[in-house]
């Protein structure tokens, strides 16, 4: 097993984000739309929180009740990403190494990270990222 093996080499480069100004149904469209959970929130290239489906769907309804998706959609109109989102995410940078990202990982309650150096978004690791990584060890 290689172990000091970067982030860089697993993360995804090419990050789906959403602006802060932008409404809650954009980050519904964009998480649907990319088969994604977890959507970093910027204000320019600076990264300011992180959205997650979990924290879209603590707030809708549609999922659970037939005939809810109207009231799914006045909930998103009536809040903020701002309101929703993690603000000021625990960030890592490119050239931290997969054992440490996954200690973090198994300590706190979040399952991705958002990718940063010089105050720039590079990418985005998960949780499932590094069970891939870990999983390729063993072939």
């Amino acid at each position: 097993m290689k172990k000091r093996e970067p982030i860089s080499h697993i993360m995804t480069k090419t990050v789906v984000t959403v602006n802060q100004n932008d409404d809650l149904t954009k980050v519904v469209e964009k998480l649907k739309s990319n088969s994604i959970r977890h959507l970093p929130v910027v204000n320019g290239k600076k990264v300011v929180g992180i959205i997650s489906r979990t924290d879209i769907n603590r707030l809708t309804f549609g999922a659970l009740f037939d005939g809810q998706e109207g009231s799914d959609e006045a909930i998103l109109q009536m809040l903020t990403i701002p309101q929703v989102m993690t603000a000021k995410p625990k960030t890592v940078s490119s050239d931290s190494i997969i054992r440490d990202l996954a200690e973090i990982f198994s300590k706190e309650e979040f399952h991705a990270l958002p990718v940063v150096d010089n105050d720039e978004l590079k990418g985005i690791v998960t949780t499932t990222d590094v069970i891939k990584y870990f999983l390729e060890q063993y072939d």
